[in-house]
């Protein structure tokens, strides 16, 4: 085959293909799930690199030239192939069965996960998951988990890492609590009130908190647990006030920000599984998916 005579690109062939069965690039677009505007730069890129002009502008509506006219029944022939592919492609996903193990820290289970899993279960149906809720890093190395979910990229040579975001940690408290200790105005008014901690972190959160000029010690500190999701149950309760990922609460009533002035504490999400194991197809399957999902 001769790859240098092919000059375009299949998105701009799919998007002539649905401005031409469409009839206008607003319904295309509301079709293709995309902006008129893109869709409108797909077809003019596409008539740039074939040279031809494919469409007349007749009011609001685009009417074929004849070229047009001959390049939609090759168009056609090459919609219906990639549909084709697409089905072959979903045959073969929906056979791929086994066991894939996720690693996550527990709030990241309970409350990320399972839209996820929703999304697996109607694209792999034999696919089975055990999630891993733990706090602690899965050793990968010693395949205690095929996919772990981290907030630090990891350095072992043998392992695979894809960031799929950045996001931040700042501070909520529950409108109950705020409502009975006050609203703070400013970072010295912190130091009156309490917060929620992590067993393993307590230190940590005060000098990040104490580098942001909150005057904040261990003492304030009034409710610690070894679990984000107790954490964060203490949180709603109207406990303190605690240091979360934005994500967790962004859909959860009755939470409020606290002093949002405060720079942000940054957290980065990665999807991490081993080498040789991300060849496999179920798990390569599993690792899209999440990655799709968390970016």
């Amino acid at each position: 085959m001769n790859w240098q005579a092919v000059s375009f690109d299949w998105n701009q062939v799919r998007g002539f293909l649905a401005t031409a069965e469409a009839g206008s690039l607003s319904a295309a677009a509301k079709a293709l799930g995309q902006t008129q505007p893109t869709l409108g730069r797909q077809v003019s890129a596409l008539e740039q690199d074939l040279g031809v002009t494919l469409f007349d502008r007749v009011g609001r509506s685009l009417v074929l030239t004849e070229a047009g006219r001959d390049l939609l029944v090759h168009v056609r022939e090459m919609g219906e192939a990639a549909s084709r592919v697409s089905l072959v492609a979903s045959g073969q996903s929906q056979s791929v069965a086994g066991l894939v193990r996720i690693s996550a820290s527990d709030l990241v289970a309970a409350r990320l996960l399972p839209p996820v899993l929703e999304r697996l279960r109607e694209e792999a149906p034999g696919v089975t998951v055990e999630i891993i809720a733990s706090n602690a890093i899965s050793d990968l190395m010693r395949r205690e988990a095929d996919i772990a979910i981290r907030h630090v990229r990891p350095h072992q040579p043998d392992l695979v890492a894809r960031k799929c975001r950045s996001t931040s940690a700042q501070l909520f408290a529950s409108t109950r609590y705020l409502d009975r200790r006050g609203r703070p105005r400013t970072a010295a008014e912190l130091a009156d009130h309490d917060f929620i901690g992590f067993s393993t972190a307590v230190d940590r959160m005060v000098a990040e908190l104490n580098a942001r000029d909150v005057p904040v010690a261990a003492a304030n500190f009034r409710c610690i647990a070894d679990s984000t999701v107790v954490g964060f149950e203490l949180l709603q309760r109207g406990l303190g006030i605690a240091l979360i990922f934005k994500d967790f609460v962004v859909d959860v009533p009755g939470m409020e920000p606290v002093l949002p002035e405060i720079a942000p504490f940054p957290v980065e999400v990665w999807l991490v599984t081993h080498r040789e194991i991300h060849t496999s197809r179920r798990i390569r399957l599993v690792y899209d998916v999440l990655a799709e999902a968390f970016s």
